[in-house]
């Protein structure tokens, strides 16, 4: 099973749950916004991709918080992601111990063999 990790309202979690309707995949959405994700389920994605990856530094969050103030170092940064969760680029799919994270509909069609 395919498991998406965002928020409902956002547009690339929009289209990625498109992409998988349009392509009668099944998938398991899990909203920030309503179950949090841990700070272990983070820390195994950063061992799979890089931080740059999974910090969304141009999320209105990040905007808020002025994070951009404090020059957050990577461990800070992981941090912030455990604590906020919307600061997390979205969306994420986890699919066969593999993650991608953003949406691109090339991508999707490749690794999901279209």
């Amino acid at each position: 099973m395919i498991k998406i990790y965002g928020i409902k309202n956002c547009g690339s979690v929009k289209k990625a749950l498109s992409f998988f309707k349009e392509h009668n995949i099944d998938y398991q959405l899990q909203d920030f916004k309503t179950d949090k994700v841990s700070c272990d389920k983070v820390s195994s994605w950063l061992q799979q991709i890089d931080m740059k990856t999974l910090f969304n530094a141009k999320s209105t969050t990040y905007k808020t918080l002025e994070l951009k103030k404090l020059n957050l170092n990577e461990d800070a940064q992981k941090e912030w992601l455990c604590k906020e969760n919307l600061l997390i680029k979205r969306p994420v799919v986890e699919y066969n111990n593999k993650l991608i994270v953003g949406f691109n509909e090339d991508v999707y069609k490749g690794f999901f063999h279209e």
